[in-house]
């Protein structure tokens, strides 16, 4: 009823204002006009202005509005959140409920109010009566809710629907497989729950099928094989079950499959003989439950340029046939059951720029072969039982190779110096978790490009080089667990003129005593995490302290810290971790902690504060944990303090 009267209200002004628009060929189509407005009064906010150009008669001169010049009917609605001004792109809002009045243009043929974000409400249920004419809808990137319409299953004329990225619910309908037309069908970052249903077989011409990030169960539909024209698959972070179906290798022109992230079960069917998928580029399996062998007929998708097999339950050996993917570029086989040795031929995947298989089972040695991967970049080997010993010096002569993961592969005795000249510049090194002995070596200062550095969980003794403060790109450096002695300063000193790049220092379970007067000194300022604890650190914290802005998690527990708590911790409003236990701290909680809003986690406890604990929050959502064995201390969540 009250539609009906907006309808007529709006009816009535057209004709008051303008007389008879059917005679007027300036003004709207009365069901246009009506229509637009009605989507209009539905919009409280239009950060764009766009809405704001719609006044008067002629709704074909209004921004975002195309008229058919025979008909002057509204054909087009142009009013999509990301707007080119030139070479930058920048995001509008629209903020209201789209209004069901927009079925009223029923000649239109693009309907895109895409990525306005704050457009909420449902998609109109007669949108697949009224809108026959539609070629393009695109709704993504907003705010929308409840199911997909039935009657969408009616536009026959649909060749994109994109309703991606919203809070839309219920199952997929089965009437889409009517929509013979359709080329893009982008259903992701929602909330659909049910089964695929097999009607998406029927999408003939469908170039595009994205479904990932909802709450699919079931089987992928066996007649997705019948979609003969598709390009990009993606069916992931779903929660499909059992195999993936046999007809997917009848698809004869796709380039690009993503069926990761799911609960899928079952061996992975590949085709027999080559050339059922003779385009395939882009294969994306990861994050499954499939099982069995990596089928040797796996190197007939000769087109593969990208391929991921993660986190499933594969086993097996690495099939020789990946020699025949001369044109891929990408590997990732990491966290399944993958045993056996690296097949030889793999370094005649000349083009291959990552390789990961890391968290299997695979065994030593290394294949001197893999020397030939010459356009390599990332190798990540780490977390296999290959019992290296020491690192292949063959290694350091591959031409690309800038960032190399050897963590957990059994290397012994000292830091290789043919690191040093390696004949690309490293950019990430990561030997955790090994049996590394002896020095960090001086050299290191010297790989200027290097952005991170992981030598955790090994036995290196002696000093931090000083060479270590040259790193001016070092972003990330985790050195827990050794048994390192002397100084910290040396991370926290300056880097030259740039002010440093560290946002990630783990120094803790070592044997530091001194440098806790330098934190926050120099160029260090926009450290994220920072870990020194089980030290034996002394001294006071220094006030400098106060100039990491960007800190989130400060971990100084278990050392030998004595001093009043500095109120300059108060200063650092990022913080969500704070962890000061085990030390010898004095005095009273300061009453600037009230300012951290942002702390999930912290621990006072076992120092010698004493007086009451600030009222207020955060302090006192924290469980009594955070403040024990401070026998000084009162105050909620502690016991009262006596007055």
């Amino acid at each position: 009823m009250k539609y009906q009267l907006i309808r007529f209200i709006v009816t009535l002004f057209i004709i008051i204002t303008s007389g008879s628009v059917r005679g007027s060929t300036e003004a709207c189509n009365a069901n246009d006009l009506e229509g637009l407005m009605g989507f209009k009064n539905g919009i409280q906010m239009d950060t764009s202005g766009r809405l704001a150009t719609w006044v008067g008669h002629n709704c074909c001169q209004w921004e975002g509005v195309v008229c058919e010049n025979a008909t002057s009917r509204v054909s087009e609605i142009n009013l999509a959140g990301f707007i080119s001004t030139g070479d930058d792109l920048s995001q509008t809002q629209m903020k209201g409920l789209l209004s069901p009045s927009i079925t009223l243009l029923t000649s239109l043929k693009v309907l895109d109010l895409g990525g306005l974000a704050g457009l909420s409400g449902t998609i109109p249920q007669t949108v697949g009566v009224h809108l026959q004419n539609l070629q393009k809808l695109r709704l993504y990137g907003n705010n929308l809710t409840g199911p997909v319409p039935e009657s969408i299953g009616e536009l026959s004329n649909l060749q994109e629907l994109a309703l991606h990225e919203n809070g839309l619910s219920g199952s997929i309908p089965s009437t889409l497989g009517s929509l013979k037309n359709l080329k893009r069908l982008l259903l992701y970052t929602n909330h659909f729950s049910g089964i695929m249903p097999d009607s998406l077989g029927n999408l003939t011409s469908l170039e595009e099928l994205d479904v990932h990030g909802n709450s699919l169960t079931g089987h992928i539909p066996d007649r997705i094989g019948q979609m003969q024209a598709l390009e990009k698959l993606d069916l992931s972070n779903n929660l499909l079950s059992g195999n993936i179906p046999a007809s997917l290798t009848n698809l004869t022109a796709i380039s690009l499959l993503y069926v990761d992230t799911n609960l899928l079960e079952g061996n992975i069917p590949f085709p027999s003989r080559s050339g059922e998928m003779p385009y395939l580029k882009f294969l994306r399996l990861h994050s499954n439950h499939l099982n069995g062998n990596i089928p040797s007929s796996f190197g007939y998708l000769v087109s593969l340029q990208r391929v991921s097999l993660s986190n499933n339950k594969l086993e097996g050996e690495i099939p020789s046939s990946l020699s025949n993917l001369q044109s891929l570029t990408e590997l990732y086989l990491s966290d399944n059951f993958l045993s056996g040795q690296i097949p030889k031929s793999i370094g005649q995947l000349s083009e291959l720029i990552m390789f990961n298989i890391s968290n299997n089972l695979i065994e030593g040695p290394l294949p001197q072969e893999m020397s030939s991967l010459q356009n390599v970049q990332t190798l990540d080997l780490s977390f296999n039982h290959l019992n290296l010993s020491s690192i292949p010096e063959w290694l350091a002569n591959m031409p690309s190779l800038s960032r190399i993961y050897l963590a957990g592969s059994g290397i012994r005795g000292r830091i290789p110096d043919f690191l040093q000249t390696a004949d690309s510049p490293i950019q990430e090194l990561d030997l955790s978790m090994n049996y590394l002995s002896g020095a960090i070596p001086s050299w290191i200062g010297t790989l200027d490009q290097l952005y991170l550095l992981n030598l955790s969980r090994n036995s290196l003794d002696s000093n931090i080089p000083d060479s270590i403060s040259n790193l001016n790109d070092l972003g990330v450096l985790d050195l827990h667990s050794n048994k390192l002695t002397g100084s910290v300063n040396r991370v926290f000193e300056a880097q030259g003129v740039s002010g440093g790049s560290l946002t990630y220092i783990d120094l803790s379970d070592n044997n530091f005593s001194s440098g806790i007067e330098d934190i926050g000194v120099g160029g260090q300022r926009d450290i994220q995490f920072l870990n020194l604890s089980h030290n034996i650190l002394r001294g006071r914290l220094p006030s400098s302290i106060g100039s990491l802005k960007s800190i989130q998690s400060l971990d100084l527990s278990f050392n030998d810290l004595a001093s009043n708590l500095p109120e300059i911790l108060a200063n650092l409003t990022s913080l969500e971790r704070l962890k000061l236990q085990k030390n010898h701290f004095t005095g009273n909680i300061p009453s600037g902690f009230l300012n951290l809003r942002n702390l999930k986690e912290l621990n006072l406890s076992d120092n010698s504060l004493e007086g009451e604990i600030p009222e207020g929050k955060p302090l006192i959502d924290f469980p009594e944990t955070s403040y024990s064995g401070n026998k000084g201390l009162c105050g909620r969540p502690l016991v009262p303090c006596k007055t």
